[in-house]
């Protein structure tokens, strides 16, 4: 490694993760939705995918990607939209590029460009007609077949230093069934999210799901466990989509189809409150680039300094100086 160059915390965790391990999974694929048309974050989305983002200096997709090969999936299938070519190339070898770093011995920008292709055995399909994540999901069936799959949202990124989704893959191990991730969210949120109903399941963390209703008014919300963009999906889930009618929004919702599941005992919640970034709202976009950054060992030290300097310096309830602005 080039002097001065640090691996990030997530690059480190997919070096000492799912190649090494032993055991084996019952579950191998992931799908990961990324049809979007991103319309919170326009214009900077009109050409280029939001999954394609940067997150520091890489796109947010490729945060998932990672996450679902250090739990040891090794196939992944991405469900995208038009307009989502640079998706797909991102996660090709690009030759000419290869070959012109490595006549300069860059070895660690080259291996930078090559680490998405060699992630995991990666797979693209459209989804034609935008119809929802439970239509997305619906699209991954021919691919999926009649095996357990994780669903991962390109919109959370879960850091690399919890263990959320293995801890999912071995609940269902456990239980069989699906899995969904929850996480206790504040009463005035409820509203942003599927909700579930649960009761104890006699392990720690781990619930059984009764209910589950997306997005509910504050006084009709289950409970204040909203469901997180990470699931574990048995495939009965593909019949019961197939027979969901358009819920919210006209959409086919996922929360819908496992809220059939769930009234046949068939759902448990992994209930997580560990580090999650929401990269699909423009502040908390901005929230986990910061973060993120101040995390990485060759940018944190410098990073952390100035931003406290500038934080500082910002007058209260003032935006910054035009020339501090400018310097960022």
């Amino acid at each position: 490694m080039t002097p001065g160059v640090l691996p990030s915390p997530w690059d480190t965790l997919i070096r000492m993760s799912a190649p090494h391990s032993t055991s084996p999974r019952s579950v191998r694929k992931a799908v990961v939705p990324a049809a979007g048309l991103g319309t919170r974050f326009l214009p900077a989305t009109k050409a280029t995918p939001k999954e394609m983002l940067p997150v520091v200096d890489k796109p947010a997709i490729q945060y998932v990607v990672e996450e679902a090969a250090a739990a040891g999936l090794d196939d992944v299938l991405m469900v995208t939209g038009r307009h989502k070519r640079a998706i797909e190339d991102h996660f090709d070898h690009a030759f000419e590029l290869e070959q012109a770093l490595a006549a300069k011995g860059d070895t660690v920008r080259l291996d930078a460009v090559r680490d998405p292709a060699r992630l995991a055995d990666i797979h693209h399909i459209r989804q034609g007609d935008p119809l929802g994540l439970g239509h997305a999901v619906l699209c991954a069936r021919n691919h999926v077949g009649d095996q357990p799959f994780a669903v991962l949202l390109g919109d959370d990124l879960i850091d690399p230093r919890e263990t959320l989704l293995s801890r999912m893959l071995e609940v269902r191990d456990r239980y069989a069934g699906s899995v969904v991730a929850l996480m206790e969210v504040p009463p005035e949120q409820v509203h942003l999210y599927g909700c579930a109903a649960v009761e104890p399941s006699g392990e720690d963390g781990v619930v059984r799901v009764t209910g589950l209703v997306e997005k509910p008014a504050r006084e009709e919300a289950p409970s204040r466990y909203a469901v997180i963009g990470r699931y574990v999906l048995d495939p009965a889930v593909f019949g019961v989509l197939e027979r969901t009618a358009p819920g919210r929004g006209g959409e086919i919702q996922l929360t819908d189809a496992l809220q059939e599941l769930a009234a046949d005992g068939t759902v448990h919640g992994v209930v997580f409150s560990g580090r999650r970034y929401d990269t699909g709202d423009k502040a908390d976009y901005l929230r986990t680039v910061v973060r993120l950054a101040c995390d990485r060992p060759d940018l944190g030290p410098g990073f952390t300094a100035w931003l406290k300097e500038f934080v500082a310096a910002l007058p209260d309830g003032a935006a910054p100086a035009r020339q501090d602005r400018l310097a960022a």
